[in-house]
């Protein structure tokens, strides 16, 4: 019998050698005529680069073409992160538009001279499909006041770049890379008005994401909080280019935006927090806030549920869970395993949190990160609720889990959220069930953490997490069975009188791949029996 470990070495051992037959392919002469076919078509739309302010960093501080050392600026020793920057010309927002347009156009006319041909490097996917956008979007600097042949080679090179996009983003595997270059085939298509291929095949593909990506309430199905953002900002710069360009703007554009608009409402624009489930950490979503008003677009959305989330709030209390089930394998790259944890705000503080996301997947905080130990949920001998394993230099699942029994109940006086899942069922025989209760007019969290065993043959050790914002100061009671939390000045009392609790010192992931030290208060103890209880209490001090 064939092992998931031998199929994995089989599945690796298949896509080296497909991986190597297209590297052939990529750098043949064939490859090189297939994507040469152009057209001859003038650039008539010009987008406004200011369109693309939601996803482009923009300086206080303007930057001349004079003051950059034009001739080594392709040398060869750059890091990986500076070659990205370089090559993806994303830097030319940065330029003021007094800068010459002969020394801006030179150092383009010197990217094509060492690119004009396919090579793996500087023709990456993404790299590629920000170039075209930041080339058609800084035109001004680009292409203005250019002579006859520097725009021939120009326009050659635009739609060269998009056939190579056309060619590879099927066999694209991060789904903001199918996004970023269906923009730039779009964008394509819409300069050059003459071809309407590229803006046919780009709004296929855009139908594309939507159905394969996207559910129908307007959530990413990876349940990537980051994701779902990602998304709304390059529809909305796709509408607006649209919009621009006197163009009629496909309605399906407009209904995604406003299913994700509703989505992004939930998930941030009715709580102005950053939750940390799948793949969140802090964000600028703020900068974007100012953007949509700037643009004119507003959403909103009351419910207490959607993408596997649940809010609750009031003027001083926000309460959020995880109550989804694990994604597809497919769209597993950034899912962490902390099904049924929580999150606790009061007076817009981090009371009890997760411990966030690195993103940076070739490092070890990446997979830690993921872990269930790393959430505000319970963890059975140390093991994580969903097990992950590698592919193409991705974590992905490898066995999900499914949450049942969902629950939210929203009153005045009683909040509630339970739900139960699956991930310790195969290798425990255990179903983890979570309910938590809070008492606004006492500001009182009851949460009852529970195990079900059919055949409790051996004993099983668990672990219940609750992770602090690292500016918390907690100290343990005399009596050992309490602990006092303090965040700004607010007192509150953890307390759980059937099982042991004590404070540990752990990482907190707030910011992109970087990390603080934070105190988590953990409850330890063993199950052999078939149902048991773990009740515990969060209550304000007075």
């Amino acid at each position: 019998m064939i092992n998931t470990n031998s199929l994995g070495i089989l599945g690796q051992f298949y896509f080296n050698i497909k991986k190597s037959f297209k590297s052939i392919y990529q750098n043949s002469n064939f490859y090189e005529k297939k994507i040469s076919k152009t057209f001859e078509s003038s650039f008539e739309y010009k987008p406004s680069p200011h369109l693309l302010s939601s996803i482009v960093k923009y300086q206080n501080k303007k930057y001349k073409i004079e003051d950059f050392a034009i001739e080594s600026i392709w040398q060869n020793n750059l890091s990986p992160n500076d070659y990205e920057k370089l090559n993806n010309f994303f830097w030319f927002f940065s330029l003021d538009l007094k800068s010459s347009k002969k020394s801006t156009q030179s150092v383009i006319k010197k990217w094509i001279s060492n690119n004009a041909k396919y090579q793996k490097k500087s023709w990456e996917f993404d790299l590629t499909a920000k170039r075209i956008i930041s080339w058609l979007s800084n035109h001004q600097l680009t292409y203005e006041d250019s002579d006859q042949e520097y725009r021939s080679t120009f326009d050659h090179m635009i739609q060269k770049q998009t056939n190579h996009l056309l060619n590879e983003i099927k066999n694209s595997k991060e789904f903001e890379d199918k996004m970023i270059g269906c923009a730039a085939i779009i964008l394509t298509g819409l300069a050059y008005k003459n071809e309407r291929q590229y803006l046919d095949n780009g709004l296929n593909l855009l139908k594309n994401i939507i159905k394969s990506s996207i559910d129908n309430q307007g959530f990413p199905r990876s349940r990537n909080i980051r994701q779902l953002i990602f998304y709304l900002k390059y529809f909305i710069i796709i509408r607006e280019w649209f919009k621009e360009s006197q163009s009629l703007i496909p309605e399906y554009i407009n209904e995604t935006i406003y299913y994700l608009g509703s989505s992004y409402a939930f998930i941030w624009l009715n709580i102005k927090q950053d939750i940390f489930f799948n793949g969140n950490y802090y964000s600028e979503n703020k900068e974007f806030d100012q953007y949509l008003k700037r643009f004119g677009y507003t959403f909103k959305n009351q419910i207490n549920e959607l993408g596997g989330y649940a809010i609750l709030k009031n003027k001083k209390i926000i309460l959020t869970a995880d109550i989804g089930s694990s994604p597809s394998k497919t769209f597993s790259n950034d899912y962490q395993a902390g099904a049924l944890s929580f999150e606790i705000f009061s007076n817009e503080k981090k009371l009890i949190s997760n411990a966030g996301y690195y993103s940076d997947k070739n490092n070890k905080f990446n997979k830690l990160s993921r872990s269930t130990s790393l959430h505000c949920a319970l963890t059975i001998e140390d093991y994580s609720s969903c097990n992950f394993t590698n592919y193409q230099k991705n974590l992905i699942i490898d066995r999900g889990l499914k949450v049942s029994n969902k629950n939210v109940v929203f009153e005045k006086n009683y909040w509630k959220i339970s739900g139960a899942h699956d991930g310790y069922l195969i290798k425990f025989g255990t179903i983890y069930e979570r309910e938590i209760e809070f008492y606004p007019e006492q500001m009182k969290f009851i949460g009852y953490d529970k195990l079900f065993r059919k055949t409790p043959n051996k004993e099983i050790k668990f672990d219940i997490r609750f992770h602090l914002h690292p500016s918390s100061k907690v100290m343990k009671t005399q009596d050992n069975k309490s602990i006092l939390i303090e965040i700004d000045g607010e007192g509150w009392k953890f307390s759980c009188d059937n099982f042991d609790i004590n404070i540990d010192n752990g990482l907190y992931f707030s910011n992109k791949n970087s990390y603080e030290e934070n105190q988590n208060i953990y409850i330890s103890g063993v199950n052999n029996e078939k149902k048991q209880i773990i009740k515990w209490e969060i209550i304000k001090l007075k």
